[in-house]
């Protein structure tokens, strides 16, 4: 038996999901066993939120931020083991995905904060984070990770499965029943533009919980249109995009030509753009098959809704009819790659990043 904690903070920057995972010995499906979610603190994640712009003092604001964000990463491993009834002493490693504040793997890097060596020192367990690291430096775009560990964990043999996971970003891992087909890439904005949009407009929450807001509106047809111009969603798979890409500034200047829209039917519009440009990105794979949702998305009625109308003959669900929570599904994954770099084996998949080769992820901070 060993215990991996798995730390997720997506592009969304909803939270810190922390996951107590279990692998039995030569056993590589994960057991959920506990689960603790801590919320940022509002002024740290605007700090956050503002950084992942290109503005003055970055340096500083990093260095600074790159140990509150560990701080946070602690106190969310803490409160997890508390729940769990554990001690830092039966885990084997911590597996921290980090704060990405920078993806620009067309340049060779990729950035996310969250120090290691700090989380280390605070939790007196082992870390091992900077998982993206290593595939950009074998020329890969570091992003998705995740479809290693959905073959891993939801592939089954001449039964294909499609994963949707809609975080801030979205991206799809195409599982067609044989381990060495698998393939994914990341099909466009997730909830990243809903949230901004939202927050703009609303002094409470952080998010259009259930949709209900973009409910109240109705699609712009000719916003829309502009939207799905963007020029990433011609490009040709291995593909990765951030809200880097996808910024606020960006969705203004789309809307400089249609002020006369109200805020309701923009969200309404947002909503339908991430349905669309999701539904786009699995069409021409299949003619219908089986789709997993997971991530914050999930949770969303009318972005379910929209998906699965858009793609009338796929059966769409989540994947809790796979046995594993939308919620935790990054958290479980992110404890499966560190117990992958323990165990010296690798962590990505070439087809999927664009890669030289596959390679173990992740650098090692000792809490020794």
């Amino acid at each position: 038996m060993a215990l991996y904690i798995g730390l997720m903070s997506g592009t969304s920057m909803d939270g810190i999901d922390a996951a107590l995972v279990e692998f039995g010995a030569g056993n590589d499906q994960p057991s959920l066993l506990a689960t603790h979610a801590r919320a940022w603190p509002n002024e740290l994640v605007q700090q956050l939120h503002t950084i992942c712009t290109p503005g003055d003092n970055e340096i500083d604001r990093m260095g600074v931020l790159d140990q509150r964000v560990a701080e946070e990463f602690a106190h969310a491993v803490q409160a997890l083991l508390q729940t769990a009834n554990r001690t830092a002493e039966q885990i084997c490693a911590i597996g921290s995905h980090g704060q990405t504040i920078r993806h620009r793997p067309e340049s060779g890097f990729t950035l996310q904060i969250g120090n290691g060596a700090r989380l280390a020192a605070m939790t007196g367990i082992d870390v091992i984070c900077d998982f993206r690291m290593k595939d950009v430096a074998l020329g890969g775009q570091g992003a998705p990770l995740v479809p290693a560990f959905h073959q891993a964990v939801f592939g089954k043999k001449n039964e294909p499965r499609f994963i949707l996971n809609i975080g801030g970003i979205s991206n799809v891992s195409v599982l067609p029943g044989n381990a060495e087909q698998v393939f994914g890439f990341d099909t466009g904005p997730g909830n990243t533009l809903l949230d901004s949009w939202y927050r703009h407009h609303h002094d409470v929450g952080s998010y259009d919980a259930g949709g209900q807001w973009a409910s109240s509106g109705q699609v712009h047809q000719s916003l829309l249109n502009e939207l799905l111009t963007h020029t990433y969603f011609a490009l040709p798979y291995p593909k990765s995009t951030g809200r880097e890409t996808f910024t606020f500034d960006w969705l203004l200047q789309q809307l400089s030509a249609f002020t006369e829209i109200n805020a309701a039917d923009v969200q309404r519009t947002l909503l339908e753009f991430t349905a669309i440009t999701a539904s786009k990105a699995l069409q021409p794979l299949a003619s219908s098959a089986d789709l997993y949702l997971c991530g914050g998305g999930a949770h969303n009625p009318l972005l379910c809704q929209r998906i699965a109308a858009l793609l009338a003959d796929w059966q769409v669900t989540s994947t809790a009819s796979l046995d594993m929570h939308p919620d935790w599904v990054e958290a479980i994954a992110f404890a499966w790659l560190a117990h992958c770099f323990c165990e010296r084996r690798s962590g990505n998949l070439p087809a999927v990043t664009g890669a030289s080769r596959k390679a173990v992820l992740g650098a090692f901070y000792p809490a020794d």
